[in-house]
């Protein structure tokens, strides 16, 4: 995940990232083709080391317009988070360490009517109170197709690693560098229940 530029002590506070509470100030909604020039000029000054181009970003809109959202705020863009929607085969994959997060191959991610094994966190960068529209994406990753699946992502700074630690994220065992998971409410364990008993649908769901 390249980390966002945030207004620091935003989530000084530890948050459950499907508790956040949601914003009628800033509005969160999938990109339109429109804003792809705008976003990837944002990412690239609003987050260090990122070389974004528009044509990378429509590559994966045209796959799945729903991956890419927007914050806004009275109709003035402030930034926007992107998502990889991960078949089974993708999901894998990234606990294997064997895809390429720059450069994904469309063959790892789920198509709009596919069922979503795993969700990575592929980007994200806002300004202003972009951030307090983090409560409205997690209702969007709400929606049947999405909600099954835990979000994933790689801090790649102490200010990243410390929003992860806010909302409920952890570092998980795997072949993947400093990954680190969100487990959905409904997905984790009962704390009586050992995870022994809980079987593995394959090598990759037992890392996590």
């Amino acid at each position: 995940m390249q980390d966002p530029a945030l207004e620091r002590g935003t989530f000084a506070a530890r948050h459950d990232f499907d508790a956040l509470p949601r914003s009628t100030e800033i509005e969160v909604k999938p990109a339109q083709h429109r804003e792809l020039s705008a976003l990837a000029d944002m990412a690239n000054r609003l987050v260090p080391g990122v070389r974004m181009t528009e044509r990378g970003l429509e590559r994966y809109f045209a796959f799945d317009p729903g991956s890419i959202l927007t914050f806004s705020r009275s109709n003035k863009l402030l930034g926007a988070v992107a998502f990889l929607y991960l078949n089974d085969r993708g999901h894998d994959a990234l606990i294997l360490d064997e895809m390429d997060l720059t450069h994904p191959d469309l063959g790892l991610l789920a198509g709009p009517s596919d069922e979503v094994s795993g969700i990575y966190v592929w980007a994200i960068a806002g300004q202003g109170r972009a951030m307090a529209g983090l409560g409205n994406v997690s209702a969007h990753l709400s929606e049947p197709r999405l909600a099954p699946a835990d979000l994933h992502a790689q801090p790649s700074s102490a200010d990243g690693r410390n929003l992860m630690v806010a909302l409920g994220f952890e570092p998980i065992p795997s072949y993947q560098r400093e990954l680190w998971r969100y487990q959905r409410p409904w997905n984790r364990l009962p704390p009586h229940m050992p995870s022994s008993n809980v079987p593995a649908r394959s090598f990759a769901d037992a890392r996590q």
